[in-house]
């Protein structure tokens, strides 16, 4: 049993003779107890001075590290980086609960709501055919619920363009604007290299920007049509990559040499001998 002090009051962290929901509400009241004991006037410096603005840049990091720990497959680590990126979540309500807009429970609310109304095969009596006429029903009910809004309103601005253009590929397929089957985006694809080419071939750099931007967005789409995520795709090979030439590397140094000094020919033939290991 950990205990905590918070305000001169002490309180405890069950151990788990209780149900999962009963630990689960008493560690939430306690991490609020702390997160507004940080933003107190005799709170952390660093928590205090912090604002909506200025803690953007974590959520974003933390939430890669959320899928690092996911791919590295160790739960200890992945428990712990949910903790980092719940952290993040709890200061930003925080935060609007200091200035009168909403706080954490409004949050918690907010989302229990949502998940009843978007699952009425679940909390009501729909009957649904697999999961995909759960996402088909779930674009439905979030269309009315955002009378007015466009299908890709609520995708990130920020989000990476890979991500967003295989999300966008998923959406408009659900209201089926889709191509029915890998083959045909494979030809689109092919479609889109070839106008790549002629771009190239007019030297108009504008040209090349937009048709490069069309290849990849098709390239994106035929992954999700292989059932691969395209923006898990490029980082797998970037890290391939990575250590196949730090591979290449070690065989240059290994030879008394700097890489700088060698022909492309012979970093090819250092890179091919990584890759046959």
């Amino acid at each position: 049993m950990l205990l905590f002090l918070v305000r001169g009051t002490d309180f405890a962290v069950k151990d788990d003779e209780k149900s999962v929901e009963e630990r689960a509400a008493e560690a939430f009241a306690d991490l609020t107890k702390i997160i507004a004991k940080l933003r107190a006037p005799d709170g952390c410096p660093w928590d205090r001075k912090q604002n909506h603005k200025s803690l953007k840049s974590f959520i974003v990091e933390e939430s890669y590290e959320v899928m690092d720990a996911i791919d590295r497959g160790k739960p200890a680590d992945l428990k712990e980086e949910l903790g980092d990126l719940l952290l993040q979540i709890m200061l930003q309500s925080e935060i609007s609960r200091e200035e009168g807009e909403f706080d954490i429970a409004d949050v918690v609310t907010g989302l229990s709501g949502k998940m009843v109304n978007r699952h009425p095969h679940v909390f009501g009596n729909t009957p649904v055919d697999g999961a995909d006429e759960v996402l088909v029903n779930w674009e439905k009910i979030k269309k009315e619920e955002k009378k007015g809004s466009g299908l890709f309103d609520g995708l990130p601005l920020h989000l990476p363009g890979l991500v967003k253009a295989a999300r966008m590929g998923e959406k408009a397929g659900r209201v089926g604007f889709d191509w029915p089957k890998a083959v045909s985006v494979r030809d689109k694809v092919r479609e889109e290299l070839e106008e790549l080419d002629e771009a190239v071939a007019s030297g108009d750099r504008a040209a090349m920007e937009h048709e490069l931007g069309d290849l990849l967005f098709s390239v994106a789409q035929w992954g999700r049509h292989l059932g691969q995520f395209p923006e898990e795709a490029i980082q797998a090979c970037c890290r391939r990559f990575t250590n196949r030439f730090k591979g290449v590397e070690e065989i240059v140094r290994d030879s008394g040499r700097e890489i700088a000094d060698c022909t492309l020919q012979e970093l090819e033939d250092a890179w091919h001998e990584v890759k046959n290991r």
